[in-house]
């Protein structure tokens, strides 16, 4: 038999034996680890998009799929050791929802593959070393805040045009806020904004950052995005509604609960992606090849509602830029 038609033969096979091995993959129970700084019931918009992306794929829980949730309900600290526990269970792959669950993660395991549900720089975290060869076991999606932070102070302007002062909510257990700072800094300068960031880890300390913000007299507010957050999304919009703060935000849920706008990425499609990657590497990929993707689906969220209780006028160039307005 000459070489071309063994060479020829052995293509066949693969192509006759590929679906073989798909349904072996399909038929086998997976176990996967979910790895987040708060609960599903946070934020049911993400976790759905990612439990509907799972179902699209033909994963079903309890069929041929195990979740493993863990949660540190808000308490980061936690994130290293519920991490181990994945670990242990020897899951086949562990999907972090955020900055601080992705270090957890990866300081819990080298081999066990690690989808990123969101994060804003991967590689200036450190969890990648480039977007198009991660180089490790992590891999997943990305939403650059520095492309949408200045923004924010934009929009707020253009709300409040004499704004010249502007508070900023970050945790300090969340890395990416770093970034977010050094991002909002130069555009507040050539705005002429003065800008005071103030932190929060717990219920508490938001309230205390709402409180120094009325001694630097702080006329509207920024919040970053994170987990806890948005699980207290609800005290943070109360608080800037009795401060009479207008506040910008990286999620639209802060607007459904009052908050005035909501500017950054789609993170339900983020969610949607990670679904396919724990797809790809429950099919044989290696996280190392599985190149970053970079969400670049945006959407602004304002809600009339809060606008007009403030007092706030929203020009019309605005409200057509809006994905959504909540009346």
């Amino acid at each position: 038999m000459t070489r071309r038609k063994l060479i020829a033969l052995a293509a066949l096979a693969a192509a006759h034996a590929w679906p073989l091995l798909a349904g072996a993959q399909r038929e086998r129970t997976w176990r996967l680890g979910v790895l987040s700084p708060t609960g599903r019931a946070s934020n049911p918009r993400i976790w759905g998009a990612f439990e509907r992306g799972l179902r699209d794929l033909g994963y079903v829980e309890g069929k041929n799929l195990i979740v493993h949730w863990r949660s540190a309900d808000g308490h980061y600290e936690r994130l290293p050791a519920l991490a181990a526990e994945l670990v242990n269970l020897k899951v086949d792959a562990i999907v972090a929802s955020a900055p601080p669950a992705i270090s957890a993660a990866k300081h819990a395991t080298t081999k066990i593959p690690i989808v990123m549900g969101v994060t804003a720089d991967p590689v200036a975290a450190g969890f990648v070393r480039t977007l198009a060869r991660p180089g490790g076991n992590v891999t997943g999606s990305a939403s650059p805040v520095a492309e949408y932070s200045p923004k924010h102070l934009e929009l707020l302007r253009r709300v409040a045009p004499a704004l010249s002062r502007v508070g900023v909510l970050l945790n300090p257990a969340n890395p990416v806020h770093r970034i977010i700072l050094q991002s909002l800094l130069p555009a507040a300068g050539k705005l002429g904004i003065a800008v005071f960031p103030a932190e929060a880890k717990t219920p508490s300390g938001i309230e205390s950052a709402f409180e120094q913000y009325a001694r630097q007299r702080a006329e509207a507010l920024i919040v970053g995005p994170d987990t806890f957050f948005v699980q207290q999304r609800q005290l943070i919009a109360d608080l800037a509604s009795q401060r009479r703060l207008p506040a910008m935000y990286p999620l639209q849920e802060h607007v459904e609960a009052g908050g005035l706008m909501s500017y950054g990425h789609d993170v339900s499609h983020n969610f949607h992606l990670a679904a396919i990657y724990v797809d790809r590497i429950f099919r044989g990929a290696n996280p190392i090849d599985l190149a970053v993707e970079q969400n670049s689906r945006f959407e602004l969220v304002i809600n009339a509602r809060t606008a007009r209780s403030l007092g706030i006028s929203i020009p019309g160039d605005v409200l057509i830029q809006a994905d959504r307005v909540i009346e």
